[in-house]
């Protein structure tokens, strides 16, 4: 799977929805933020966006691997 750079405002979303997941509060708008922020940046930089989801969760639930 080739790297992709993610932008920090994605990152912080995603962020975001993993603190609501992780809390058991993951709200609809938040969810929604996040697949319109993959799609928007995949389709930008012509990039597969479940590359850009799986490379986003990657990051932020294990930034040690």
């Amino acid at each position: 799977m080739p790297v992709i750079a993610l932008p920090a405002t994605l990152l912080n979303v995603e962020r975001a929805a993993w603190t609501e997941i992780q809390a058991g509060q993951l709200t609809v708008p938040t969810a929604h933020a996040v697949q319109a922020a993959v799609t928007q940046f995949a389709a930008a930089g012509g990039h597969d966006r479940y590359q850009v989801e799986m490379g986003l969760k990657q990051a932020v639930r294990h930034p040690d691997q």
